[in-house]
């Protein structure tokens, strides 16, 4: 049932003294009955309503005929004749559409909308029957008679029960509807008239407009309030059933079904301000999936895992790593491989290109895209370039990404403790993400990268697992074609990917972990090669970085020669780099103040710029004191040269070690102290002298640790020049272990030493016999103006070593 409301009527049109439109009193139907109506009537068809006698309605005209139809009646006799059509979607009702009968309506206010409409309140008379219709423009307009309308006489008691039962289940409609005010109620008790209230509830009913047009067309008053009646009941039992049915699944809903309207909320307000629902998600997601060439068995996991979240709560914390997880699916590149490039001769002309040196490396590279080239399904090998730092280890894999046209990722292991960096967190973990591994391989975009493992050396053990045997799995061809991340829980695979791994010292490396990786040693750099790099790369590339061009500073070979002998020393060329910075600042400073510079430099503007030369310690010292040796040492900066001194004072034979020296090291100088003492009649040495002198051995400098055995060699001669008080051969360095028995045995690093022996003007170098085939490794070019010395005993190092002359003041032992 609805109780018309005219809320949203606009009343502006009406003037100050207008009354309140009062409901229809007996007296007033009674005139209005005996009112008659006239012959012909301009009719106005109405959409979507039936108007009944009596009642007061608003209707909105909308079409040109109805608006024209009203402003004539309006300026008349205010009488309309009212009808309703037949289909409510007939735009231009002609006769055959509207029903014949319909009701006589008198005009109370006419009203202009402010959208441009006219509002028209009309009340309702009688009944009126269609004769003829006479004109149909501009609007429509027929002759008409009143209709019968048949009313009980007298007392009728049915009649009478009739009306108060419609009065009863009015009140009760009215009560279990909360879409009609409850002021509703006054209405109905204040209706007198009986006529008129069958009229006002049948007006209100919730029925389709052929339905009250039927009730309409009912001439006998009784039964019309009687099928009124009927429609009433049927309308409180619907009503009163859907009351029931809310109720029941109101106590029914449990918190789930109020997540869901909720989510239903948020989804509409998320809507609104121009974001995704969820729904939009998870389709976004399955039109993701189609594009992707997985497995399988990860399109299974995925469905499986999209099902999941599409049962969650959006409003949990799970739902959120669900998702992550989907979209790291969804993002990771499976199966998607690049090709590989395999031009051979344009590989060598990159990495000459890049790459001034490491020949080793880059035919092990080649070798390695030739394999590639006629196998074409070679899992890639794990590589380990192993060298000082700033030799270009790091670079060399992006010149490896180019030549090959595979996508570069470089991921730093320095003091990575944490397992989880590798393996990734499990799901349950709040924060939980993919391993780098992984999360690398999504930014790389391809399953088939050149990965650099920069500074694997330098992964640290902690309380939280050991990231060096997680790498194993990563590092193994055998095993990481099924690569288990815990965050993303399948296997992944790995073999296609192109590991390159970086380090400075293989003696931090795991073992198992070394044993996985081919080792390739990329060794320090001559002087030569570093004023070529410099030339080529350094300067050139700073240059640029200053916003200088190559005509506003030029650096000759011979400077060049010059900054890194006097203020390098290193293996690598960082160092020479920063020095080249020095200069080109000081020329960017000169040009930006306008001052005046040499373009040329020269070695006056190197002093001036980078200040005296500091590193002249590695220059051969002469060998007019007995004990002083020059060694050869591996640090883990390239190599260096290494002055070993000792010196006797009076005393009870006692050994002192200096110099920051490690366990290693000291027990090298105690098997050489004690081999010389078993063997000092060989020597020429008096026995007596052990006993009645303290021996002090010192390592300059004392600030640098040290250890290792090569300086064995080094301590037995400088302990036989001492005692014997001769002299050690000039331009002279060696290296080696000796043991007990006074054999020599190989050491390591042997490129590293040679270049140091070459900045040090050294002539000739004690190796191990064992070494030889380290020498035979090394181009030629590297061993210009060396001489070896290969030995197995330490009788051959003393002859070759020490020489028959006396030192300038000799002591008398």
């Amino acid at each position: 049932m609805k109780i018309a409301q005219f809320d949203n009527i606009d009343f502006q049109g009406l003037d100050e003294e207008a009354e309140l439109i009062p409901l229809l009193t007996p007296e007033d139907e009674e005139q209005m009955n005996n009112e008659a109506i006239p012959e012909v009537l301009p009719i106005l068809p109405l959409r979507n309503t039936v108007l009944f006698p009596g009642v007061v309605i608003p209707i909105t005209a909308g079409r040109d005929k109805s608006i024209s139809l009203i402003k004539d009646a309006n300026n008349g006799s205010k009488t309309i004749g009212v009808v309703s059509q037949k289909d409510e979607n007939t735009e231009n009702p002609g006769p055959e559409d509207i029903n014949t009968l319909g009701t006589v309506a008198r005009i109370l206010r006419v009203l202009q909308m402010p959208d441009g409409n006219t509002t028209v309140i009309i009340q309702g008379k009688k009944r009126f029957q269609i004769e003829s219709i006479l004109t149909e423009k501009p609007y429509m307009t027929a002759k008409v008679h009143e209709a019968e309308e048949v009313r009980p006489v007298g007392k009728n008691v049915e009649f009478e029960a009739i009306i108060d039962s419609i009065k009863d289940l009015a009140y009760k409609i009215i009560k279990d509807n909360p879409n009609i005010p409850s002021e509703a109620t006054f209405a109905i008790k204040n209706i007198q008239s009986n006529s008129f209230l069958i009229n006002f509830v049948s007006s209100n009913l919730n029925l389709s407009v052929a339905e009250k047009q039927q009730l309409l067309e009912i001439p006998n008053l009784q039964e019309r309030a009687l099928t009124t009646l009927k429609y009433m009941n049927m309308e409180l039992q619907k009503l009163e059933l859907r009351n029931d049915i809310q109720s029941k699944v109101r106590s029914d809903m449990d918190q789930q079904q109020r997540e869901y309207f909720l989510h239903q909320q948020m989804k509409t307000i998320q809507e609104e301000l121009g974001g995704l629902s969820y729904e939009e998600e998870v389709d976004e997601m399955q039109e993701k999936a189609k594009t992707k060439k997985w497995s399988k068995k990860v399109e299974e996991h995925f469905e499986k895992e999209l099902a999941k979240m599409q049962r969650m709560n959006p409003q949990v914390a799970e739902y959120s790593i669900q998702r992550n997880y989907l979209d790291l699916i969804l993002e990771l590149p499976w199966n998607e491989y690049s090709k590989d490039n395999f031009d051979l001769k344009r590989a060598q002309k990159i990495l000459d290109r890049d790459h001034y040196g490491l020949e080793d490396v880059k035919r092990r590279i080649i070798e390695y895209l030739a394999v590639l080239k006629l196998r074409n399904d070679m899992k890639s090998p794990i590589l380990c370039l192993y060298g000082p730092p700033g030799v270009g280890k790091t670079s060399l894999g992006k010149s490896v990404a180019e030549a090959l046209g595979r996508e570069y990722v470089r991921m730093s292991l320095g003091g990575l403790r944490d397992e989880a960096e590798i393996r990734g967190h499990r799901k349950t973990y709040i924060g939980a993400m993919p391993g780098r591994i992984i999360q690398s391989l999504k930014k790389a975009g391809t399953s088939n990268p050149v990965f650099i493992l920069d500074e694997i050396d330098k992964l640290s053990n902690s309380h939280q697992g050991d990231p060096s045997s997680a790498m194993l799995e990563v590092l193994d061809p055998e095993q990481n074609n099924d690569f288990h991340d815990n965050f993303l829980e399948m296997g992944y695979d790995l073999s296609k990917v192109m590991f390159i791994a970086t380090a400075n010292s293989l003696s931090t490396i795991q073992p198992a972990l070394r044993d996985r990786m081919e080792i390739i040693n990329v060794t320090g750099y001559t002087i030569e090669e570093k004023v070529e790099i410099a030339k080529r790369h350094l300067l050139p590339k700073q240059l640029k970085e200053h916003g200088l061009t190559a005509n506003d500073l030029k650096i000759g070979k011979r400077q060049l020669e010059k900054i890194v002998e006097g203020y390098t020393r290193e293996s690598g060329v960082r160092g020479l780099e920063k020095q080249i910075a020095k200069m080109v600042r000081f020329a960017a400073k000169s040009i930006a103040m306008e001052e005046e510079y040499n373009i040329k430099v020269t070695d006056e503007d190197v002093e001036k710029v980078l200040g005296p030369a500091r590193l002249e310690r590695d220059k051969y010292e002469n060998n007019e004191v007995a004990g002083v040796v020059t060694g050869l040492a591996w640090t883990s900066v390239g190599g260096d040269i290494l002055f070993i001194e000792s010196i006797l004072s009076k005393g009870k034979g006692q050994l002192n070690i200096t110099g920051n020296l490690g366990q290693v090291m000291k027990e090298s100088a105690t098997i050489a102290m004690e081999y010389i003492k078993s063997n000092a009649d060989s020597f020429g040495i008096d026995p007596d002298v052990f006993d009645k002198y303290n021996v002090h051995i010192h390592v300059p400098e004392g600030a640098t640790p040290k250890d290792g055995p090569s300086a064995g060699i080094t301590m037995l001669t400088s302990l036989v020049s001492l005692f014997t008080q001769r002299k050690v051969k000039k331009s002279l360095a060696m290296t080696g272990e000796i043991t007990l028995r006074g054999k020599v045995l190989p050491v390591g690093g042997i490129k590293e030493k040679i270049l140091a022996a070459k900045r040090a003007r050294i002539k000739e170098i004690i190796l191990c016999e064992e070494n030889r085939k380290d020498i035979e490794e090394i181009k030629p070019d590297y061993l210009k103006g060396l001489t070896f010395h290969y030995v197995t005993d330490m009788s051959e190092v003393i002859d070759i070593a020490i020489t028959k002359q006396k030192v300038k003041n000799a002591k008398t032992l």
